[in-house]
């Protein structure tokens, strides 16, 4: 029976990639369940080396891309695929076989393959050049075992080859030709092919893309099994996989493929993502996307309101990085009827590898701004290496009637949740510090479950989305700033994300500090520790719409309200979510406040 696949083709969008397909059938008794529930029949004694000849099949397979045409067109009997050990090898026979000229028409004087088929309605011929046909042939190189090219070395093929090469070789691998006759055929050099239709059949990225989504979740299955062999072999067919897709999916396989390859092997750098590196790649990502700028702008409106008609204010920021958070409120406050109010800012950041006092230097920046419009400016930084280490004693709090407090965390608590009691600590010093508010923005997902196999389908579902939207922006310009966004930021931001779905999939116990959880969460846990929310008014939902106008490309990105949050998304999913709080009344007569 020949090989003859009719496919749909339509309109999809990303997110389809990224759907489950449900099973159709039960595996077989001696089959490995795992790549059973995907439709693929392997017993589990021949996994090592359907895995090797997978491999295999693929860069066998990305060679006759590169010379225009499958060798899948002859009247070789292929296996079922769900078989997949004989399927593969009988692939991997046909692709090595040398007699393809005798069921095609050749062009010797033009070195080009006509190829006709016959069917139904119609009659159809491409012309496919073989310029390259005679060249000599690649040979292919079995990954050995300690070699992580294939992750996400291999996923680009990096020995010689460029972004473009990789890019028209994807382009190659979408296209399908499906041509039929209903006549004679013509061929030039005299040959003919047979009456009956030879489809000739190129890779389907979109069917890859799905099976590629298929092998992660797999592979990640296969790790929260502790079935290592099964998730090494996975592991590697990702990477090949991964080629055939563009853009944000891609990128995104890729930086699961790595993560998961270390867990599996048990390979994690020395700084894991506490260094001071991760605050240069956060100043790309501020500038890349409008994520930060959000967090900044509605963290601010929310403390501007609070600090209304006082004269004294003090912010604690809880992760002061490059202070980018700190001129736009402070212009602000310069601008207020009346004239700004003091302004105390103590900043508190990690210590740095080379013990230089960078926190002092964004202070003396700050205050030369201040200086500049007119508003009395008080600095002070604190070197820890957890917020659990600090104490409310340790900040100089003064009297609330004599200075106002708010209290300042984006992207930060959710780091304590690593270490037991660290969060409900802090919480407490925060409510000795008694502020008037607390703004505090996090990522809106759920990566700290328990079970592996969960946390790993939620980031990759959260991250995906993510890689998407910067993908988008990519493409605009930065309307605030009316520049470009350059393929440096955009490069730096996709491996600050990465450095983050390293840590998310590879890291367990006290190293795995990208503990981010919801916002239904963090509301159950600051209402236990004695905090009631404040409603985010009007004024700062239209402002931050107005702040996503501004940046051009904002098209996809959505602000919602959600019971006095606001949270910023792509599209339908939310992304980060901003909420204020206060200390909660000693009565039960008071309710929630709203900001305006």
């Amino acid at each position: 029976m020949k090989r003859d696949r009719d496919r749909e083709k339509g309109s999809s969008s990303k997110g389809k990639n990224w759907a489950s397909v449900e099973e159709e059938e039960q595996p077989d008794a001696g089959m490995d369940e795992l790549l059973a529930v995907l439709g693929y029949k392997v017993k589990s004694s021949d996994m090592a080396e359907v895995a090797q000849k997978l491999e295999q099949l693929e860069m066998a397979m990305g060679t006759s891309m590169e010379d225009g045409i499958s060798h899948l067109s002859t009247d070789t009997v292929h296996k079922n695929p769900s078989d997949l050990s004989g399927w593969v090898q009988s692939m991997l026979s046909e692709l090595n076989s040398t007699s393809i000229s005798s069921n095609f028409g050749m062009s010797s004087s033009e070195n080009q393959l006509i190829v006709s088929g016959a069917g139904g309605g119609g009659s159809c011929s491409s012309i496919i050049d073989f310029s390259r046909g005679n060249e000599e042939k690649k040979t292919t190189t079995a990954i050995s075992d300690d070699d992580l090219r294939a992750i996400p070395g291999g996923a680009v093929f990096s020995s010689g080859r460029n972004r473009n090469e990789i890019d028209e070789e994807s382009n190659k691998r979408q296209r399908s030709s499906f041509c039929s006759s209903g006549g004679s055929n013509s061929s030039s050099g005299g040959n003919s092919l047979t009456d009956s239709a030879r489809p000739v059949v190129l890779v389907d990225s979109q069917e890859t893309g799905v099976r590629l989504v298929h092998t992660l979740m797999a592979c990640a299955e296969a790790v929260q099994q502790e079935n290592f062999n099964l998730a090494d072999a996975l592991v590697r067919h990702i990477g090949v996989l991964a080629v055939s897709q563009s853009g944000a999916m891609r990128k995104v396989a890729t930086y699961f493929a790595e993560a998961l390859a270390r867990r599996i092997y048990k390979i994690h750098p020395q700084d894991s993502i506490e260094s001071s590196y991760n605050d240069v790649l956060q100043m790309h990502f501020y500038e890349t996307c409008p994520y930060l700028k959000f967090a900044h702008f509605t963290a601010n409106q929310a403390i501007l309101e609070a600090f209304t008609n006082c004269n004294k204010v003090h912010v604690v920021d809880f992760s002061l990085k490059q202070g980018m958070q700190w001129p736009a409120l402070m212009q602000a406050l310069a601008l207020r009827p009346g004239g700004p109010p003091a302004f105390r800012l103590t900043g508190i950041g990690p210590p740095q590898p080379d013990n230089t006092d960078t926190l002092q230097q964004v202070g003396w920046k700050l205050a030369q701004l201040a200086d500049t419009i007119g508003v009395e400016f008080e600095f002070r930084g604190f070197v820890a290496n957890s917020l659990a280490d600090l104490d409310a004693s340790m900040l100089d709090i003064r009297p609330s009637e004599t200075e106002a407090v708010a209290v300042n965390s984006v992207f930060e608590l959710h780091r304590l949740l690593a270490r037991q009691g660290a969060i409900e600590k802090v919480l407490d010093s925060i409510r000795q510090m008694n502020p008037k508010i607390v703004t505090l923005v996090e990522q809106e997902a759920n990566h700290n479950a328990g079970v592996f196999i969960d946390r790993f389908n939620e980031a990759l579902h959260y991250y995906s989305t993510m890689f998407d939207s910067l993908e988008s922006t990519s493409s605009s310009h930065n309307g605030i700033t009316q520049s470009p966004v350059t393929n440096h930021d955009l490069l730096m931001s996709e491996i600050y994300l990465g450095r983050q779905i390293c840590n998310v999939v590879a890291y367990e116990g006290s190293d795995r500090v990208e503990r981010h959880e919801s916002l239904g969460q963090w509301r159950a846990r600051l209402s236990s520790a004695g905090f009631d929310p404040v409603h985010l008014g009007s004024n700062a939902f239209k402002q931050a719409s107005m702040l996503l106008a501004l940046f051009s490309g904002g098209d996809g990105y959505r602000v919602d309200e959600n019971d006095g949050c606001l949270m910023l998304g792509w599209h339908t999913r939310p992304l980060i979510a901003t909420s204020a709080w206060q200390i909660a009344a000693e009565d039960d007569g008071a309710g929630e406040v709203e900001l305006h």
